[in-house]
């Protein structure tokens, strides 16, 4: 008859072993979840500038050939040694404006236009929200915008990721008549406030709070990039 001891050691070695192959299996797996996520993001923004492509050969293609990548940061200076995947974006929205770190991509049309798309991060009812938002070559329009969450609820604020929603933004302007940045704000229609409709959309019917974080996330994350816009606007 088998003692208790056997067993327990039977039961150690076996999860000892599934261990090292659950260890092992996420290590080889690890540089091809690298790479989807990158290729997601190449995704994502380049529908924030209004390019729709599925496949990974044309979303690299397009990327590629169309996409500058630099960072920057409050004071508008480019930062030399710094790659967009230097930037954790979670880390850099929670330390002062001055203080981070600010990737940008640039995307060059056909006709030599440019857009400039700015990544996003904030907080929505249940979790992390992010996305991106693009400006044209003026640095007010908004030419496009992506938005994703990782946990909002179905029906009410997990609308941010529906083109009714994201469509809403395009030709929007983030600065007011008096050249003041007012950002795009996101209220209710119904809502009586000093911005202009050209610096408004609409917010989720029933997600009051997720609309209130997109609203702040947008703010927040456009905010510091705008003396290197300024300088761009200048020369």
């Amino acid at each position: 008859m088998q003692t208790n001891r056997y067993t327990f050691l039977y039961a150690i070695g076996i999860s000892i072993i599934t261990a090292v192959v659950l260890v092992l299996t996420s290590e080889n797996l690890k540089p091809l979840q690298e790479a989807n996520v990158a290729l997601d993001n190449k995704k994502n923004i380049l529908n924030s500038v209004l390019v729709s492509s599925e496949s990974r050969e044309a979303i690299e293609s397009s990327y590629n050939s169309s996409v500058e990548e630099m960072v920057i940061n409050s004071k508008g200076e480019v930062l030399e040694n710094v790659s967009v995947e230097d930037v954790d974006m979670k880390k850099e929205v929670a330390k002062e404006p001055e203080e981070r770190q600010l990737p940008l991509y640039v995307f060059s049309e056909e006709d030599g236009s440019k857009a400039y798309v700015v990544p996003l991060r904030g907080v929505g009812l249940w979790g992390p929200i992010w996305g991106y938002i693009s400006l044209e070559g003026d640095f007010n329009t908004v030419k496009g915008a992506f938005f994703d969450h990782k946990g909002e609820t179905p029906g009410l604020g997990a609308e941010i990721v529906e083109n009714a929603f994201q469509q809403q933004f395009q030709g929007k302007v983030i600065y007011n008549d008096e050249g003041e940045f007012v950002s795009v704000n996101v209220m209710k229609s119904t809502q009586k406030s000093d911005i202009d409709e050209e610096s408004r959309v609409d917010a989720i019917s029933g997600g009051t709070i997720t609309s209130n974080g997109v609203d702040e996330m947008i703010a927040n994350c456009l905010k510091p990039y705008l003396t290197y816009f300024d300088q761009l606007k200048a020369n």
